[in-house]
């Protein structure tokens, strides 16, 4: 197998960790899964390695890449096992980390508690300094004092220093100047400041990611030394690329210096998949769903483009409320996680009505299926005792499941509680679950101008395509596509994502009295930036920038961001930039306000590299007959009875083009289960998708 091109991607779950394997000569696949590892995810990666080359030896030599996707930095910050990290700040700023925006996420909630800072108080240290608004130097940065203050932090034992001074996005002499003193007295700090890390406007956010980026950086650069070092020593000889949060992928390097850009590396992969297959089939309105062991998420895709939104929250105090979290002000695809999983665990609440989630089981102990130790139920119990799950070919029959121990553990802590039957909980739980999962899509859809009875429920993840035509009933949706490996959708779809970079800068100046010289050497400056970057990947091919503008009223509080054609920005008139923001600005908010002066905020760049080829092969034409496709038949639970009717169980590696299946119906693989409901009809294309059409009647 030396001979090909092969690329490996490799996506590490809260439960399970993936692999898919390519070979673009050929467009053949190779797939496995196993247990994550959560006290070290690379155990997983290489247990995932060996097990696939037992079947497939010799691969590891012929691999150009790895694209890896990881839920280490976000699992850092949400259980706090991040580096011992200091902060120096201006001086009258040392508490922006807790003063944050003084806003309360629950006006009604005298109990409300917000989340305490990665930082401590004792190791947030000041300065004298200060830079103005415009970056003219008011008062010029006491280095005495500067090497004082770092040495006391180094004496307190700090692993990571994160620096951010007020208005260092517009001038950061001051921040170089500390970065140059770190350098020279303590050389092996692992070193944030937030003109590399953030440049750009506001307070608050700016300290939290810089912050963010300080804590997670030691633990990041271990790992993924420690990963590369093991890849290594299994033949690994390519190049180790890792997903952004933005949709694209990145170099090692990078990551290890701005990890705080893949919080949601692996989530993100499944997105940029849908958006490929999108694409591919014509299809405008698609609404992503990736339930897998631990959370779902769902993404909605509008005109064949997931939306890209710059701050989003971790590690909140209460998981469903904005503003309970730590702000993260990097591009990040506009994803929507619900604690909904096959691991998440139901219990009575303190109302004694029935709870499904958001904590899970996880990989450890996981389900009470699994016979790992755990013994709360959980989704996949609940979908096991539905008959849904053949509990002899889960993961292929790799890993048998017990499903005496899913009926104990449901009987006890919700029939018992609930005074209903076994079968009446089981339905409960995955019903609810369900239901919690509608309810958040259509909020989602309806944000985003969308209709849930026209979009396209593309499902992924083990758990999506079981729990998908429960959703598309409660949605509206008429229509469910299934993608080949959808169980490890989130690793297949690394290979759809580009080597891209995406970079920012604040510069406030009214349109009247800008300079578009001047905002021309910004945007080079940043095209520079990104250009450095991406040349770290090692590909020599042409880089194309995309420029966007964040523009507002003056006076405003939030942004609109406006794409702009990437020519030299003195070309443009100012006329023809104002009418760029009155129509977007009326197209999001029905108005606009002409007579109003608007003003520049921030000025982005992404920087990417020609979209990599991706095929999926076509499949064999049919031999045989469907018949023959048959494992069997066993009883399920229909959501329309209401009670257990008999469900055909297909073969999917055995369908061929042309393959039309009516519901009630199972199609299984080795990585998910595919359940097709009484009023739905399924029939498999030249590519191996298996396209779900809705009776309307039960929608």
């Amino acid at each position: 197998m030396v001979d090909g091109n092969y690329r490996l991607g490799c996506d590490i779950g809260g439960t399970f960790t993936d692999f898919v394997l390519v070979n673009d000569t050929t467009g053949e696949f190779h797939i496995n899964k196993c247990l994550t590892t959560p006290g070290d995810p690379s155990d997983a990666v290489e247990q995932g390695i060996l097990e696939m080359l037992e079947r497939t030896p010799g691969f590891m030599p012929g691999i150009a890449e790895i694209i890896h996707g990881t839920t280490l930095v976000i699992n850092a910050i949400i259980e706090r096992k991040g580096a011992k990290t200091g902060l120096i700040t201006t001086r009258g700023f040392r508490d922006v980390l807790e003063l944050g925006r003084e806003l309360r996420y629950d006006a009604y909630d005298i109990f409300a508690e917000y989340p305490l800072p990665l930082v401590p108080r004792s190791l947030r240290h000041e300065v004298t300094e200060r830079i103005a608004g415009d970056g003219r130097v008011i008062r010029a940065l006491d280095e005495t004092e500067a090497r004082t203050v770092l040495k006391t932090l180094v004496d307190l034992g700090i692993e990571s220093l994160a620096v951010c001074l007020i208005n260092a996005y517009e001038n950061p002499i001051h921040e170089k100047q500390l970065k140059g003193l770190v350098a020279r007295e303590a050389p092996d700090l692992s070193l944030s400041t937030s003109f590399e890390v953030l440049p750009q406007i506001r307070e608050y956010e700016r300290t939290c990611t810089t912050a963010t980026n300080a804590y997670v950086k030691p633990i990041t650069a271990r790992y993924l030394a420690k990963l590369s070092s093991r890849l290594k020593s299994l033949g690994f000889d390519g190049r180790l690329f890792i997903m952004l949060s933005s949709g694209g992928i990145t170099s090692v390097e990078t990551a290890r210096e701005f990890p705080v850009r893949i919080i949601e590396s692996g989530p993100t992969a499944a997105v940029i998949a849908s958006q490929h297959y999108g694409r591919m089939f014509d299809i405008k309105d698609m609404f992503c769903f990736d339930m897998g062991g631990t959370t779902a998420k769902s993404c909605l895709i509008q005109s064949g483009q997931a939306g890209l939104v710059s701050t989003f929250e971790v590690g909140r105090v209460q998981r469903f409320k904005k503003g309970s979290g730590l702000p993260i002000q990097v591009p990040v695809v506009d994803l929507m996680e619900i604690g909904a999983g096959g691991g998440s665990i139901a219990r009575m609440n303190h109302l004694g009505l029935l709870q499904v989630g958001p904590d899970s089981a996880g990989a450890d102990p996981g389900p009470a299926c699994y016979e790992r130790g755990g013994d709360n139920p959980t989704v996949t119990d609940a979908d096991l005792v539905l008959g849904y799950l053949d509990p002899d070919y889960f993961l292929g029959g790799t890993m048998p499941l017990d499903k005496s121990a899913s009926e104990k553990a449901i009987a006890e802590k919700v029939a018992k509680p609930l005074g209903t039957t076994t079968i009446e909980a089981a339905f409960g739980i995955h019903d609810l679950i369900n239901e919690t999962m509608a309810a958040a899509a259509k909020t989602h859809i309806a944000e985003k101008g969308g209709n849930p009875k026209i979009v396209t429920i593309s499902a992924f993840g083990g758990a999506g395509p079981v729990h998908a035509f429960g959703l598309a009933r409660k949605i509206g949706a008429p229509r469910i596509l299934v993608p080949p490996l959808a169980g490890v959708g989130s690793a297949l779809g690394f290979f759809t994502a580009p080597v891209a970079f995406d970079l920012t800068r604040s510069h406030r100046v009214t349109l009247a009295n800008a300079d578009f010289t001047e905002i021309e050497r910004l945007f080079n400056e940043l095209e520079a930036e990104g250009a450095a970057i991406l040349q770290q990947s090692g590909q020599d091919e042409q880089i194309t920038f995309e420029r966007t503008l964040m523009m507002r009223f003056v006076g405003q509080g939030a942004e609109t961001d406006l794409s702009i054609e990437s020519k030299p920005f003195q070309q443009w008139e100012r006329d023809q930039i104002r009418d760029l923001f009155d129509a977007a600005y009326q197209k999001l908010y029905g108005r606009t306000y002409p007579d109003t002066p608007v003003e520049f905020v921030t000025f982005k760049v992404r920087a990417s590299l020609p979209q990599r080829d991706f095929r999926i092969p076509p499949l064999a034409p049919m031999e045989g007959r469907l018949q023959d496709c048959i494992k069997g038949e066993r009883p399920a639970f229909c959501l329309n009875r209401k009670d257990f009717i008999p469900y055909t169980v297909y073969d999917r590696a055995k369908l061929s083009p042309g393959a039309s299946i009516s519901g009630p119906a199972i199609i299984e693989e080795k990585e998910s289960t595919i359940v097709i409901g009484a009023a739905a009809d399924a029939r498999v294309d030249q590519y191996g998708f298996v396209w779900i059409d809705l009776n309307p009647d039960d929608r």
